[in-house]
């Protein structure tokens, strides 16, 4: 009974809102701007020069338009793509293609688009060229991009040609509406107003979409376009509209057949689309588009006004298309992550604020209020972010800036509801963005025209900075992905890894993206051409075109939609938070490879040096279930013009070219995409060198130490451009070029005996930190690896690895049950030591033993002891130091020590001193009495 009595009020609470919506009448125009706010606008543009400089471009845009249309009226409405001739009432599509056309109408009526795949070979004509009253049995008669000449095709090949033609006229259609109102001068209705209503009309008589193959396209088409999603000329029309609203009153113009096709456009919307991802949110744009613009239910005999599509578009779902209050509750509401690759994720944040800015400024109830994770999400946003600034590529994502829409909406509804604090914030990271020079204000179109604030506070904003929305790891289970970060400016590194979880991913095993050197060196290729062209289905969405390991040439699972994420299973720090120790970041996740029905394990930490460089290691290890012949194979591709390879002597590896890694051999299709393939085979650790040139710039350099093994064959290879790259993430020397990549193959599994790499970044002419790196192996201890990095300072980190917190090492003194084990030493003296999915561990007089779980702790060397941070409760079992006297364990809380106790002797052995730890400390000191 509760929850219907919340139920009816929420109803009455939303009805009320769109009664204050609709209180504005039939007054025109009303979705960005009031007739009541117009002196206020006009005083902007004399004050605010990037609003100012829209309008003009907007003005000079149209001159020539203008010109052809006062010479002869029709140039402009004759280049619509319409069935001028046929007048064909009926669409009829085969797929996610164009069939044809029939039937018959008493007026010209729209075209519909050619395709569902945007990847065309054929060139969109520009407006000047396109033939007036165009429609013609043959087809289209369009440009080839190779070879220069006009052919006839059918209009499914032509991509998006008939749409975006429409939509080009319809949007200079809409700036003449805009100008008209802000100028009243008339000439700019009379260029707008027929365009306007012979596309209106022409749809009023033609039908929606008939699929012959009665596939799902005949779920997702809409009217003008093969998704609901795609039909960004409503937009347009209804601007054009809301503009024009004034002209047409005054002209008598019968708006009747305009309402209906709103409205037909609003029903095709709520009824077609998928339901479990992004398309509500784009369709929820639509809808409130079109709603806005109409009058109230009463006014039409079917009912279907302004709370009719408000209330589809927020509050009642439909089977194909949710209502907005639905639809978020997709959000991870813990982390403000969006369950789809980053590009996608973004643009739904800035399709919600969109939204709410268009309905609140109907309603001035802040509607913003009502939705709080909308903000959450444009603040975790900043999670994905290298340290340059742009989002990772995991799916079908690529290397971007974070819209800086995002930003200016929420500071304008700050602002417009005396919210000074969080305007302070936002306007903060905004002014961060803008100094990194990613983003200067200015305006493009009408949501920002409108809606930004003129400008930004104007005070100092102390305090405020991106990487205080980011953590040292970031884990976001919804679309499996895990990040690492560490350093600042040009000693910043980050590795990002990812599954498949969610939508828009690819199928990528446990894929690795590696920034360092102030690029995305190890970079994910990126999408293809579309979703559709065999480029991207037998390449970029496949295994090959990833940094992970790829089991027999054939591991494979379907991307787009995908449930194939990893488990995290360690970290370091806890995903979110930040540890005073700062020297490691780690994960390791693990993976069933379903094609090939194989166990995968990823370990990939960064390590600081004592001189601040760092360096990644990364253990992949891969093994098929069921026993019998296996090939494993670790690919990496990283920036640069060159892949040089050496052995462990420093010479060079002599390679020879080979028939290997191609589908004729068995391999996936998407092998057959490397080029230029050479092989050797050794089983001694090599080392590999990544050479990226850039014009006056120093060399920039990834060398990696690879881990040898029997009958290891390595590949040099060149693989497809990345598509995720841009001009933030990659030189624009190697933009749209090949990159190199390197390609390890086992005969066997890699599980055991993992693939492991030590990656290596520098820069010409600064000192390499590291000299050398060997790894090791126990033959009674086979999950474990050991690897040495010997540093340039004399420093050597030893690292124990195994594959589970439940492993155990031993030799000598030394003994481990658990996972990770890292020690840096100076010579023979301890600097620290760091220890993660540890149950216990001994070694050089230490014993540090779990009270149950498996526990983390750093200890660092410190001049009047240790300095030490813990997870979980232990036991520290410790060595007198020569010439100490007693140490004193003390414990702090917020840098605020909080008890303290002196350490007892061990009472099996008197040269150690226990310390206990009864629970988690960020900091804890172990100080030795003078």
């Amino acid at each position: 009974m509760k929850k219907e009595v919340i139920k009816i009020y929420l109803s009455i609470c939303f009805v009320m809102v769109v009664l204050n919506v609709i209180g504005q009448g039939g007054n025109h125009p009303r979705i960005y701007v009031s007739n009541e706010t117009k002196a206020d606008f006009l005083n902007t543009l004399k004050t605010v020069s990037w609003k100012e400089d829209l309008v003009e471009k907007k003005k000079q845009n149209l001159e020539k338009y203008l010109r052809f249309v006062e010479n002869d009226p029709t140039w402009l409405v004759s280049r619509l793509q319409m069935n001028w001739n046929t007048k064909h009432d009926k669409v009829y599509l085969k797929g996610g293609d164009f069939s044809h056309s029939e039937g018959s109408a008493p007026v010209a009526t729209v075209r519909y688009s050619g395709t569902r795949d945007w990847a065309t070979d054929y060139v969109r004509p520009k407006l000047e060229d396109v033939e007036p009253y165009f429609d013609d049995p043959r087809g289209l008669y369009l440009e080839h991009k190779d070879t220069g000449k006009k052919e006839w095709i059918h209009p499914s090949k032509a991509g998006f040609a008939i749409e975006k033609l429409n939509e080009q006229i319809m949007g200079l259609a809409q700036d003449a509406a805009f100008l008209y109102w802000l100028t009243n001068d008339k000439k700019y209705a009379d260029f707008a107003a027929p365009v306007f209503l012979t596309y209106t009309e022409g749809m009023f008589y033609r039908d929606a979409p008939i699929d012959l193959k009665k596939s799902n396209q005949q779920h997702v088409s809409g009217l003008a376009t093969f998704e609901v999603i795609h039909e960004g000329i409503v937009v347009s029309l209804v601007t054009a509209y809301d503009f024009l609203y004034n002209y047409f009153q005054e002209n008598n113009t019968n708006l009747d057949h305009t309402v209906a096709v709103f409205q037909k456009w609003g029903d095709q919307i709520i009824e077609k689309g998928i339901p479990d991802n992004n398309w509500n949110l784009f369709q929820a744009r639509f809808l409130t588009y079109i709603a806005l613009v109409l009058e109230s239910n009463s006014n039409y005999s079917n009912g279907k006004g302004q709370e009719y599509f408000l209330d589809h578009t927020f509050n009642t779902s439909t089977d194909r298309q949710l209502a907005i209050k639905e639809s978020l509750l997709v959000y991870d509401h813990k982390n403000g992550m969006w369950p789809e690759s980053s590009s996608y994720s973004v643009h739904v944040i800035t399709t919600l604020l969109r939204i709410f800015t268009l309905l609140d400024h109907a309603t001035n109830n802040n509607e913003f209020l009502n939705y709080p994770i909308v903000e959450k999400a444009a603040l975790a946003s900043f999670q994905y972010l290298f340290p340059s600034g742009y989002t990772v590529g995991f799916g079908d994502a690529n290397h971007k800036i974070l819209p800086p829409e995002n930003f200016e909406l929420l500071i304008a509804n700050y602002r417009k509801y005396d919210l000074k604090e969080k305007e302070t914030l936002i306007s903060g990271l905004l002014k961060q963005i803008i100094s990194d020079k990613l983003y200067t204000r200015h305006a493009k179109d009408y949501f920002e025209l409108f809606f930004y604030v003129d400008d930004l506070i104007q005070e100092d904003v102390q305090n405020v900075s991106i990487k205080d929305l980011t953590s040292p790891t970031f884990y976001a289970s919804n679309v499996s992905m895990f990040n690492q970060r560490m350093g600042e400016g040009s000693d910043a590194v980050m590795v990002s890894t990812a599954a498949s979880y969610g939508n828009h991913t690819h199928a990528n095993g446990i894929s690795m993206e590696l920034f360092a050197n102030n690029y995305v060196l190890g970079p994910d290729s990126g999408k293809g051409p579309s979703y559709w062209h065999p480029t991207f289905r037998n390449y970029y969405a496949r295994m090959p075109a990833h940094n992970t390991v790829v089991v027999d040439g054939k591991s494979d699972y379907a991307n787009m939609r995908s449930y194939n994420p990893f488990v995290l299973d360690n970290a370091y720090p806890e995903s979110g938070k930040k540890a005073s120790f700062d020297k490691i970041t780690f994960s390791k996740v693990s993976f069933v490879e379903p094609k090939t029905r194989s166990d995968q394990q990823r370990f990939t930490a960064i390590i600081k040096s004592n001189t601040a460089q760092k360096y990644i290691v990364d253990v992949f290890r891969s093994k098929k279930q069921k026993p019998g012949k296996q090939k494993h194979e670790y690919i990496y591709r990283n920036l640069g013009q060159s892949l040089e390879l050496f052995n462990k002597k420093g010479r060079d590896l002599k390679l020879s070219a080979t028939k290997d890694l191609s589908s004729d051999k068995g391999d996936l299709k998407a092998y057959d995409f490397f080029n230029n393939k050479l092989k050797t085979q050794t089983s001694d650790d090599i080392t590999a060198l990544f050479t990226l040139k850039t014009e006056n710039q120093p060399n920039n350099y990834m060398k990696l130490w690879i881990k040898g093994s029997d009958n290891q064959s390595i590949y040099n290879v060149e693989s497809p451009k990345s598509n995720a790259l841009s001009k933030g993430t990659a030189p624009t020397e190697v933009l749209d070029k090949p990159l190199p990549t390197l390609i390890l193959k086992r005969e066997e599994a890699a599980w055991v005996n993992p693939f492991a790499v030590v990656f290596n970044p520098f820069m010409e002419g600064q000192n390499n930190g590291i000299e050398n790196v060997s790894y090791s192996a126990l033959e009674d201890f086979p999950n474990t690896q050991i690897i040495t990095v010997d540093q340039s300072d004399k420093i050597t980190d030893k690292i124990v690895l195994n594959a589970s917190d439940g492993d155990v090492v031993e030799k000598g003194d030394f003994f481990q049950r658990g996972l990770l084990s890292i020690e840096r030493y100076s010579k023979e003296n301890l600097q620290f030591m760091f220890l993660s999915g540890m149950i216990r561990y001994q070694n050089n007089g230490w014993d540090i033993v779990s009270s149950g779980n498996p526990f983390t702790v750093s200890i660092e060397k410190t001049k009047q002891g240790f300095l030490l941070q813990n997870d979980e409760p232990l036991t520290i079992n410790m060595p007198f130091e020569k010439g100490r006297g007693p140490a004193e364990l003390r414990m702090y809380d917020n840098e605020v020590l909080i008890a303290s106790r002196k350490g007892t002797v061990n009472r099996n052995n008197s040269d150690l001193l226990v310390f206990k730890l009864e629970k988690a400390y960020n900091k804890v000191e172990i100080i030795y009495n003078k």
